[in-house]
């Protein structure tokens, strides 16, 4: 198997970049009032629903409904006149598909493996096409061997070729652990620079609908503490393709986390070509009384809760952090000194999260700029229940949101 991975594709270049965070380039800011007084709490639930276009269920619970006539946030007029602008609309699992397409276009020791990658076109449908349009060399399907493939991935990265990894569930790449961190992350190290690693690990993951335990897994907080592993979570069509096409091309080993029920999201992208930065975050909505840091589903959680906040007087300033590892901190710092409070939202779990490493840096870098302790919201530290109802009560709702901002803007 080797040998024909060898045969695809010349070998790539022995180097790999380090772009390490200049952190005097963070700006100075004034700090800025915030509302004064006092209103009561508008008690909200969603079952997750509104980003996917699917209608709510909620009919029985009208009187706990989010305010959604609330006023436009900044970034909702963007998306207002995205209709007008030229490009053309894709789904984000077609978003991903567009940008591997494109890669394995131009590069031809791009390939991809995994299981049901295939003809099948994959569990989300991301490959769907690519099989006869490449072959089947190139878009390999594999056994249910997540160890054997993921090996068999670096192994191909190791001699030159550029492989995506597909897990059919991130829960299953559980079982490829001892071959992400022992030989993904560290064999650029170990080997003294003989090797790179420009590998990209990528599949669906988090709190689905009643997936059950096993498939409602959120891996970030695993995968972060292994050396030498970039880690980036797509939340949009645009980012989705924009950050595959960097994974791709960078010489880093990479893991993409896709979030299950964000793949039919719909958005117009630009028919030219463009790529993501991987360490790069996003200002989603422009504000000065609190800095809300987010990432895949919980930006829309958050999104909902900003229109309530907005309409309660609050100004609040969102953050897609996108990059798990390693963190924007210029991005991130420049939004704390402006408007001193901080909350964290994400779907991970509370302890070792990607929140807890995110409170740290921020309080490691800049805890003087800071009037309020740092708040973060996470997922209980419960197996995800099956029963729709207490999946629900396990990760934030957008009434968690506005009550943690409003607490902290007091």
């Amino acid at each position: 198997m080797a040998t024909v991975f060898q045969g695809l594709g010349a070998t790539a270049a022995i180097t790999a970049a380090a772009n390490p965070l200049d952190s005097n380039k963070l700006l100075l800011s004034s700090r800025r009032s915030f509302p004064g007084k006092k209103t009561s709490l508008v008690v909200v639930r969603s079952d997750g629903s509104l980003n996917l276009n699917t209608g709510s269920s909620a009919g029985a619970r009208r009187l706990d409904q989010l305010v959604t006539n609330a006023v436009a946030t900044k970034a909702d007029a963007a998306a207002a006149s995205s209709a007008s602008k030229p490009g053309h609309e894709l789904l984000l699992f077609e978003a991903l598909r567009e940008g591997l397409e494109e890669e394995m276009d131009r590069d031809n020791r791009v390939c991809v493996m995994g299981e049901d990658v295939g003809h099948y076109g994959g569990s989300y449908k991301v490959t769907r096409g690519l099989a006869d349009k490449f072959g089947d060399l190139r878009v390999l399907d594999t056994p249910i061997a997540e160890n054997a493939f993921t090996g068999m991935g670096i192994g191909a990265a190791m001699t030159g070729l550029r492989p995506i990894v597909e897990g059919m569930n991130m829960g299953f790449l559980l079982l490829a652990f001892n071959q992400i961190s022992n030989n993904c992350g560290m064999l650029h190290y170990t080997s003294g620079g003989q090797f790179t690693i420009p590998i990209v690990i990528r599949g669906p993951g988090g709190v689905g609908r009643q997936l059950g335990a096993e498939h409602s897994q959120r891996l970030e907080s695993y995968f972060q503490s292994i050396p030498g592993i970039q880690m980036v979570a797509c939340s949009t069509p645009y980012n989705a393709k924009g950050l595959m096409k960097a994974a791709i091309r960078s010489e880093n080993p990479v893991i993409l986390f896709e979030h299950v029920l964000l793949y039919n999201l719909k958005e117009r992208i630009p028919d030219e070509e463009y790529i993501c930065n991987l360490e790069e975050a996003e200002m989603v909505r422009p504000g000065e009384h609190i800095t809300i840091l987010t990432y895949s589903r919980m930006r829309y959680h958050v999104m909902q809760a900003a229109k309530t906040l907005v309409n309660k007087g609050y100004d609040p300033e969102v953050i897609d952090i996108r990059s798990l590892k390693p963190f924007d901190l210029h991005t991130i710092g420049n939004s704390v000194k402006k408007t001193h409070r901080v909350l964290i939202v994400e779907e991970c779990m509370r302890t070792g999260g990607i929140g807890a490493s995110l409170t740290a840096a921020i309080n490691e870098n800049f805890i003087d700029y800071l009037d309020a302790p740092i708040m973060c919201l996470s997922s209980q530290d419960v197996p995800t229940p099956y029963a729709g109802t207490l999946e629900e009560f396990t990760i934030v709702q957008p009434a968690q949101i506005v009550t943690a901002v409003e607490q902290l803007c007091q």
